[in-house]
């Protein structure tokens, strides 16, 4: 799995002009999955997530995590996160998953953010098209991916 946190003060997906999920001072987490992906992915993602320490203290210090502020999560899912770029000008998605593989992930990944932060997540719809509005907050930008752990 892929993804890109985004810190926001605010961040919004609307799907054919109607608001589906919103939240203010929080994450907004962006998600690709690949065909491996599996549980070991989610529940690492969602500990490092819910962890990272990348809210400001009371010193200005990035020390606080999305739990310490008391944040909220906004989860979209994004297939071009495993955008080949190697050849030509038009994206492979070959790495991409299938629906009937990343649907139930993306699902249990939202469920299982959720319970690590104590209150649900928004999300948007899955394989909708969506607007997503965010007001980047820094900006403070993480890039993850399960594949490299280390």
């Amino acid at each position: 799995m892929r993804v890109v946190i985004q810190r926001v003060t605010e961040a919004s997906v609307t799907i054919e002009g109607v608001c589906k999920s919103a939240i203010t001072n929080g994450l907004l987490v962006l998600v690709g999955i690949e065909t491996e992906d599996g549980k070991e992915d989610i529940d690492w993602l969602c500990k490092k997530i819910t962890g990272l320490r990348i809210f400001n203290d009371e010193e200005g210090v990035m020390n606080r995590s999305v739990m310490d502020i008391d944040g909220e999560i906004l989860v979209i899912s994004q297939f071009t996160l495993h955008a080949s770029t190697k050849k030509g000008n038009r994206p492979s998605y070959i790495k991409a998953a299938k629906h009937e593989i990343s649907v139930p992930l993306y699902e249990q990944f939202c469920e299982q953010l959720s319970c690590c932060l104590g209150k649900p997540v928004g999300t948007g719809e899955f394989g909708a098209d969506m607007k997503v509005r965010l007001l980047n907050d820094g900006p403070v930008t993480i890039v993850m991916d399960t594949k490299n752990k280390e």
